[in-house]
């Protein structure tokens, strides 16, 4: 198989300065003891990321105006490309100029529809024709204007409007849900280092090839379908996932029982209280999970995931007569949520996000947002501007 790559520039403007800031915390959105990041993207290079998403495998990273991105190994793209000039278009986009062997039309993911339906994957017929610019900008959400939600939210609320300051840029990404839904399966009772090595032993075990790309292969997510084999549960076991084994082979039976991807996407149309009932429902997925889930592949963004960390940032802050409750029950976890969403309304959970990254202590140190990548573009732009003087 050829490999094939595009190298685009997404303008990216005001809305996702700092997009390592953007990319680094929508994974570790829940990093405590008992919760996940997703796990298909690694750190390959100064500020840059390499992962798996729509059936490709994507090379991110950043300059001070754009987000760049190369392609590996799209189906309906046979010819390799070269960088040769940027051109802006009104949409935004800075598409690469057309050299000598280059198709004359943007390659699109060829995914038919009963591949789809068999496979249990979730793409819409809309996603089969999307080309990678429109693919990135639904990932990122880059229809929401962060600058306009960031000024309303921190008109509402100083404490955000203080943890606004250090993290510009939060998005909140628009996951597979079935990647999601048993990522956060893993996560029960475990680790960070355990979670990672979970899901990548399921995309191995279970998941489709995608590229090797510079010395790694990389795979797809499992299809539903591919975790409903009856060996799956034993197998898993064997691989060292314990008790989640048994989580990960009937939830996916129960989904596929449900209608599979139809049942998953039917999600989406439903409330937000609808759906996570309808979660809730499947082995292995509580309320918190539930509301991982629907925030961060089902498009309810509404979702306020209670773990510990929202639990001390709500009482210090917002609900100190909840202090000292050893148990978080059904009723304080439901009052913290709707407390946050009356305050930020709609997208209350992407507010919350927010306030949950400045809590974590990884992020208050600056020697360890280094080590992870993150880079403040304003304090960059601060000592260029000093040097210059000088």
């Amino acid at each position: 198989m050829k490999r094939s790559r595009r190298r685009h520039e997404l303008d990216a403007g005001r809305r996702t300065r700092n997009f390592a800031n953007a990319f680094v915390l929508a994974f570790v959105y829940l990093q405590s003891e008992d919760n996940t990041k997703l796990l298909l993207w690694k750190k390959t290079g100064n500020c840059e990321w390499t992962g798996v998403f729509a059936n490709r495998v994507w090379t991110l990273s950043q300059n001070n105006e754009y987000i760049l991105y190369r392609v590996t190994n799209c189906p309906a793209l046979e010819t390799t490309e070269k960088l040769k000039s940027t051109k802006k278009s009104s949409s935004g986009v800075h598409s690469a100029g057309r050299v000598k062997g280059m198709p004359k039309k943007t390659p699109t993911c060829e995914v038919a529809d009963v591949e789809i339906n068999r496979n249990g994957d979730v793409f819409t017929k809309h996603d089969e024709c999307l080309s990678e610019d429109d693919l990135l900008r639904k990932y990122f959400r880059l229809d929401v204007s962060l600058e306009e939600h960031y000024a309303q939210w921190s008109k509402k609320d100083p404490h955000f409007k203080k943890a606004a300051k250090k993290f510009t840029g939060v998005r909140i990404l628009s996951q597979n849900p079935v990647e999601t839904l048993f990522s956060f399966i893993c996560s029960s009772n475990n680790n960070i280092a355990r979670i990672s090595s979970m899901v990548e032993k399921l995309c191995i075990l279970y998941g489709n090839k995608i590229a090797d790309f510079d010395g790694t292969v990389y795979y797809d997510f499992p299809p539903l379908t591919a975790l409903t084999d009856p060996s799956v549960e034993k197998s898993l076991r064997d691989a060292g996932f314990g008790y989640r084994a048994k989580f990960i082979y009937q939830s996916a039976c129960k989904i596929m029982q449900l209608g599979g991807s139809d049942w998953l996407q039917h999600l989406q149309s439903l409330s937000y209280e609808e759906a996570k009932m309808e979660l809730k429902k499947l082995p292995g997925i509580g309320a918190k999970v539930a509301d991982c889930i629907c925030l961060m592949s089902l498009g309810h963004l509404e979702a306020i995931p209670v773990d510990t960390h929202i639990y001390q940032v709500a009482v210090q802050r917002y609900l100190p007569h909840l202090r000292g409750r050893k148990v978080v029950t059904d009723k304080i976890y439901n009052e913290i949520g709707s407390h946050f969403r009356s305050l930020y309304g709609s997208l209350a959970g992407w507010a919350h996000t927010i306030l949950f990254c400045a809590d974590l202590k990884m992020f208050q140190d600056d020697p360890v947002k280094r080590k992870l990548g993150i880079k403040d573009i304003e304090t960059s732009r601060k000592r260029r501007k000093l040097k210059q003087e000088l």
